[in-house]
């Protein structure tokens, strides 16, 4: 882990908390500190709950990353994308508490969650790569098939649609808002409510009602980010 994210063990509860100082773009180190956080998470037999800073859950790729050519970009997709990943398969359960805007792959975490609570306030929340001029990733694609309302989807994937706090739980990103003050204490007895729950029931249940769904993303993720082969087979 860096400075980028902190983590705190309390009882069955570990909380994950990102904070660049600016708009927690899922840089190459950020989400590299974020999945050394769910090892611990997971070595420690943690309930999760993740969550931001001040007004930015996360503002999504490193758009310097995305410019910086073919080998960084794919590094950093693929560790986004098993990070969404591992979130849909996580054995314990994992809240997100969406301190703020979460777009576009902010929103993938919300998507690979179990719990989704919200602060209400002037916060965007959505896919907006079409907007910004990039395509829509396999492995994005089959998130929001998954955990959005059918009537949102193509409005959200297709015609990058943002939505505020209250309309994301409409649309699947978020299953509830609360004042922005209030969020952390939400997200902790959200967390206490799933800590009670049998663990191995929970885990076994998971694989079963997500195998599907895991399925179609771990196929997107190995059929598109996989690096060129090298012709001269160097």
């Amino acid at each position: 882990m860096n400075d980028l994210v902190t983590y705190e063990l309390d009882g069955p509860i570990a909380t994950i908390s990102m904070d660049d100082g600016k708009v927690n773009v899922f840089s190459i180190p950020m989400l590299q500190a974020l999945h050394e956080a769910f090892d611990r998470a997971e070595s420690d037999g943690a309930v999760v709950v993740v969550t931001g800073r001040e007004g930015y859950f996360s503002a999504g790729f490193d758009l310097k990353t995305i410019a910086g050519g073919t080998g960084p970009l794919l590094e950093m997709l693929t560790l986004g994308a098993t990070l969404a990943e591992r979130l849909l398969g996580f054995p314990r359960p994992v809240v997100c508490a969406c301190t703020g805007h979460a777009y576009p792959a902010g929103a993938f975490l919300l998507l690979a969650s179990d719990v989704r609570i919200g602060a209400d306030g002037p916060y965007r929340i959505g896919l907006n790569e079409v907007q910004i001029g990039l395509t829509v990733p396999w492995f994005a694609i089959e998130l929001a098939r998954y955990r959005l309302h059918p009537a949102y989807f193509d409005r959200t994937v297709v015609n990058a649609a943002m939505y505020g706090p209250r309309e994301a739980v409409a649309a699947g990103f978020l299953d509830q808002v609360v004042p922005s003050d209030a969020l952390r204490a939400a997200g902790l007895e959200a967390a206490s409510a799933a800590a009670a729950l049998d663990p191995v029931a929970h885990a076994a249940t998971k694989r079963r009602a997500r195998a599907q769904a895991r399925a179609a993303l771990r196929s997107a993720i190995e059929s598109e980010l996989t690096l060129p082969t090298d012709p001269a087979g160097k």
